[in-house]
């Protein structure tokens, strides 16, 4: 990370929580993983402060931690979550456009504060919309849990990890660290409260105070003696959802200011209607049939199937590709890109400068026989991600633009620097992934790792046929499935690796040999 970014960071942290947070913090990011004995003695802080603000910052997810084999829980900061405190507004702002003012506050409390249980959450908020009522109206919490369940249908809230129940007994020994585990399926399970009331005014309750002081006392007391319904059960913001949502709303946005209105509502409802089933990391949305998007296109656009279909050709035939058609069935599959590529068009000038060397934007544009607006829009994007550049040929010493060639060629060097950089970025994904398929599928490997060896062992003893059938039958037909599956997408990682590796073996020739020569 450059030093602007941990400035910033330290900027943030000292603004939203203090100097002995941000002091903490900022050693953090700038050391990496450190154990507490050694903030203690770098930071020049107290230990009762370390441990205070570390709790502050993870409670806020910007602080991880991690038990060492050697027995020591090391802390890690993370610099790009401290940098999302600067979109806080943003989130707010779109949970009040999408879900309203009680949206908006369930969003707000929860950053805020990190994390929070839903009756929590549910309570708080009740009570500030109450204070923003005239009098006499008060919110009930059947109300904002509704709209909690909202957002956690929508994916814009989720679970956080929970310590799993584990039965305690007197001779176990607490981990140095909980081990916070969470299962995927659970992450938007929103559990059954029954939360019966309604939001209190603060300077109400001085006016109760007068009639019933005893009793309302007795009962705030009951109240606090007993646990939530929920307890244990936290809930944070999905910051990734909320992104997901900032990169539809720029699809949407590109697709009007290029094409009409209606292509764009087209392709909002595309992406509304995979918002939740497809993962904010994934370069393309689920496909949908034509006769799918018809159905769920807003009553407003009463347009005809027909012309629907004529649109859907038009996006998918755009250079930009903005729409993909995957297959033919229901009427049509359609996906829509939600990663940028350069394209086929762009492909094409890239391999015509590398074999002309030097062109002119009009012998591009003739050459590669794409429209003039296309092509200088193509180049301008190629040279803003340094694929191409530009080289000024001046007729006269004076360098006056209209007696001036401009000229496009590739710097084969530097994008050879490039796509090695990213061949890097390709293989660290494909052995991260690798890495966690195996991960997940520990204790099965284990499991078949033994029966094989148990196999092996019988055969070698002369074990009859019968008792390796019932050895083999230790391991069920799902979990065969399951470690078929395991090796087909392993072998694919290993393949794309090796494939990979090649293209790197030839970049790094090609740069080797380029800066060796004289």
């Amino acid at each position: 990370m450059t030093q602007a970014e941990i400035k910033l960071c330290s900027l943030l942290l000292h603004e939203h929580f203090g100097e002995i947070v941000e002091k903490v913090g900022t050693y953090l990011i700038r050391t990496g993983a450190q154990p507490l004995r050694g903030m203690v003695s770098e930071t020049g802080l107290l230990l009762d402060q370390v441990k205070k603000a570390l709790c502050v910052l993870i409670q806020h997810n910007l602080v991880t931690y991690q038990l060492q084999k050697r027995g020591f829980v090391e802390y890690q900061a993370h610099c790009k979550r401290v940098l999302r405190i600067l979109r806080y507004p943003r989130y707010i702002y779109t949970a009040k456009t999408l879900y309203g003012d009680t949206g908006e506050l369930i969003v707000e409390e929860l950053l805020l504060n990190g994390k929070m249980t839903m009756s929590a959450v549910v309570k708080k908020v009740a009570d500030r919309l109450t204070e923003t009522m005239e009098d006499g109206k008060t919110m009930d919490y059947c109300d904002v849990s509704s709209m909690f369940v909202r957002l956690a249908d929508t994916h814009f809230v989720q679970r956080c990890p929970q310590v799993p129940e584990t039965p305690e007994t007197p001779d176990t020994l607490p981990p140095p660290a909980p081990t916070l585990v969470i299962n995927e399926k659970d992450m938007y399970v929103v559990p059954r409260l029954n939360l019966i009331g309604k939001g209190k005014r603060r300077r109400s309750c001085d006016e109760e105070e007068h009639g019933e002081p005893k009793a309302k006392k007795q009962k705030q007391d009951g109240e606090s003696s007993e646990p939530p319904p929920d307890d244990g059960i936290y809930w944070q913001v999905n910051i990734d959802r909320f992104h997901q949502h900032f990169r539809d709303q720029g699809i949407v946005s590109a697709v009007a200011n290029r094409m009409d209105q209606t292509s764009s509502e087209i392709v909002r409802t595309m992406l509304r209607m995979s918002e939740v089933t497809t993962s904010s990391s994934a370069p393309y949305t689920q496909p949908l049939s034509s006769n799918e998007i018809f159905r769920s296109l807003p009553a407003g656009y009463n347009i005809a199937k027909q012309v629907l279909d004529q649109y859907l050709t038009l996006l998918a035939d755009d250079p930009l590709e903005f729409v993909g058609k995957s297959g033919d069935s229901g009427g049509g599959m359609y996906t829509v890109s939600i990663l940028w590529g350069f394209g086929s068009r762009c492909a094409r000038i890239f391999r015509l400068l590398l074999r002309k060397k030097h062109l002119e934007q009009k012998q591009v544009e003739d050459f590669a026989m794409i429209p003039a607006k296309e092509a200088k829009d193509m180049l301008y994007k190629m040279l803003s991600e340094n694929f191409v550049s530009l080289q000024e040929i001046p007729k006269t010493p004076d360098h006056a633009p209209s007696r001036t060639f401009y000229l496009y060629t590739v710097n084969v060097l530097s994008s050879a620097r490039m796509l090695l950089h990213k061949c890097y970025k390709s293989v660290a994904n494909l052995m991260e992934r690798r890495q966690y398929e195996t991960k997940e599928n520990k204790r099965l490997l284990e499991k078949s790792q033994r029966v094989e060896a148990i196999l092996a062992s019988m055969q070698a003893t002369g074990a009859e046929e019968a008792q390796l059938q019932e050895i083999e039958e230790m391991i069920t037909a799902p979990e065969r499935q399951q470690l078929e599956n395991l090796k087909r997408n392993v072998n694919k990682i290993d393949a794309s690796e090796n494939q990979v590796d090649e293209t790197i073996f030839v970049l790094e020739s090609f740069i080797e040999s380029t800066m060796r020569k004289p």
